[in-house]
């Protein structure tokens, strides 16, 4: 026998947020309700938990549909959350980073408050709209302000980031602040040689961006 601290159990489940298994799921939407959709693909039925926002932008019932997926797993729970495209996912992985939401809380946030809403709120930083949508009080509003902002920006800044927008998103999801993340991008390209292209290109783009935004 042997025992497992608090600290210990909170790491494990942690570390259950931590990875995406299943990248996205296509088949024929089957169902939709309230806040799930079903999706049957090589003769297997899956049950998804997705925001209600989420379900009206998914083809409807008996078309075939692409749902970006996040699975949650834990010792008494498995469940498989869903959204429309992967800026949405995004979105869900950002809020569970938020001290006090739960997938199911972020499903409900994001079901309460449409995409370019949250992410103006945030940037504008309107306690008082974030405070409106369900289920979402004024402490973890104010939470949400300070550790989303900047880091939400999906809209406007992947259209700024042109031809590079993964690498901005990819750089975002370690952290860095999103609208700084483009400007690397594109000082890091005016510094590139001419003889990188496609792949190298990008891989080398991506490490000096780096580089700039370590230096800030």
């Amino acid at each position: 026998m042997f025992s497992v601290s608090n600290s210990q159990l909170e790491t494990k489940q942690k570390l259950c947020y931590a990875v995406i298994m299943f990248n996205s799921i296509r088949g024929i939407i089957t169902g939709k309700n309230v806040d799930t959709l079903c999706i049957e693909t090589g003769g297997v039925e899956w049950d998804i938990t997705v925001p209600s926002t989420d379900l009206s932008a998914l083809p409807p019932v008996g078309e075939t549909g692409r749902v970006f997926t996040w699975l949650f797993h834990k010792e008494t729970e498995m469940r498989l959350y869903g959204f429309s495209d992967n800026k949405r996912r995004a979105t869900f992985l950002e809020l569970l980073k938020v001290e006090g939401i739960g997938p199911k809380g972020a499903i409900k946030i994001m079901g309460g408050i449409g995409q370019e809403e949250l992410e103006t709120a945030l940037e504008n930083e309107d306690l008082g709209r974030l405070e409106a949508v369900p289920g979402l009080g004024k402490k973890t509003a104010q939470k949400m302000l300070l550790a989303l902002k900047g880091k939400l920006t999906f809209s406007k800044e992947t259209e700024r980031a042109g031809p590079y927008a993964e690498l901005a998103e990819a750089l975002a999801a370690m952290g860095y602040d999103k609208r700084q993340a483009v400007e690397a991008l594109k000082t890091a390209e005016t510094e590139l040689p001419d003889n990188k292209n496609g792949a190298e290109r990008e891989q080398e783009l991506f490490k000096r961006a780096i580089i700039l935004l370590a230096g800030n």
